[in-house]
């Protein structure tokens, strides 16, 4: 079958960052779905991943986490699929990625592609939905009813603060205010529902003051958040809440949450999966949840740029679109 890979971690420029290669067809086992794979999408993973995944020497790793694709085959123990169904996913950061004609993943970390969407459209939502659904519900407890909740989203434009502003409107009564600093990214979060759009780089606390707002009793970190944490501990309400996804650079100071009994919350999609927890289902759950969701407009896809075919050269593109920070909503890549 055909894929891209790595062999080796380059940075994206080098000619070798990413391969076209041949690979032998997998075969299922277990609660092991083959998915013929006709679309997937680029998240930071995928570039954080190329520099840190390297495989056994002579041997190839293949990144990529998330996909739609056809059901080709199915294990001895699945029952939540058949051969010809269609299916959406993110996947499991131990296993064989996206990037490839077919892929192994386990049923209990996937869903039904939403019907109104084309493979393109599904493949952008999976991974930055499933993330964005646990910081909210998970991780962060935000009350579905409660009008008083505050939710703060900073770096709002990417594709996990993409839809969780829509999810956030759309599942509950919170106020969401979005942090972007173009013009270009503060008209994309407008454009998805945000009741306040705020520039990071004058100061997140200077900001929301200028708006009125003087605390939030929530906030989803979606990157740099070694840069605002301090602006996080001044403008988070007492028993608040701040959940973060990405790498700080620098050691945050956790002692400025003391005096507010804040907490302070990892969240990354693939705990479930990779250590197949007790739950590890409800990602199949979620993905059903939100293509419903799908179907009946309530939230869109954050598709923003298709980049062709599945090839090394294309994808190449995609990961210096997004090491460039610089990325709105999601980029998608469609067949081989």
């Amino acid at each position: 079958m055909k894929a891209v890979a790595i062999n080796q971690s380059l940075p994206i420029d080098h000619p070798d960052a990413l391969l076209d290669v041949e690979l032998a067809t997998p075969e299922v086992s277990g609660r092991d779905l083959l998915v013929e794979v006709e679309a997937i999408s680029v998240n930071p993973i995928d570039c954080k991943m190329r520099m840190r995944a390297l495989p056994e020497k002579g041997d190839y790793k293949v990144l990529g986490w998330d996909a739609v694709g056809t059901v080709k085959a199915v294990g001895p123990d699945v029952t939540l699929f058949k051969p010809g169904e269609q299916v959406f996913y993110a996947g499991d950061i131990t296993r064989s990625g996206s990037n490839s004609e077919l892929q192994l993943i386990d049923e209990r970390i996937v869903g039904s592609k939403p019907r109104s969407l084309t493979s393109a459209e599904a493949a952008a939502v999976p991974l930055t939905v499933i993330t964005a659904w646990e910081m909210l519900f998970d991780r962060l407890q935000l009350p579905k009813d409660d009008e008083t909740a505050t939710l703060l989203i900073s770096g709002a434009a990417g594709g996990v603060g993409s839809i969780m502003i829509q999810l956030a409107k759309a599942l509950t009564k919170a106020k969401v205010i979005a942090t972007a600093s173009r013009q270009d990214s503060q008209d994309w979060v407008s454009s998805l529902g945000a009741d306040v759009v705020i520039n990071h780089h004058e100061g997140i606390e200077k900001a929301l003051k200028a708006q009125g707002i003087s605390s939030v009793s929530h906030i989803a970190s979606l990157t740099h958040t070694h840069q605002h944490f301090d602006g996080f501990a001044e403008i988070i309400a007492p028993q608040g809440k701040i959940c973060l996804i990405d790498d700080p650079a620098e050691p945050l100071d956790i002692m400025k949450l003391k005096m507010k009994s804040v907490a302070l919350i990892w969240e990354l999609m693939f705990t479930r999966s990779r250590f197949e927890t007790e739950d590890m289902i409800e990602q199949h759950h979620i993905l059903n949840s939100v293509s419903e969701l799908l179907d009946n407009g309530k939230i869109r896809s954050t598709l923003q740029n298709n980049y062709g075919k599945i090839t090394a050269e294309n994808l190449k593109k995609a990961h210096a679109a997004i090491e460039s920070g610089k990325s709105i909503g999601k980029i998608v890549l469609e067949g081989f």
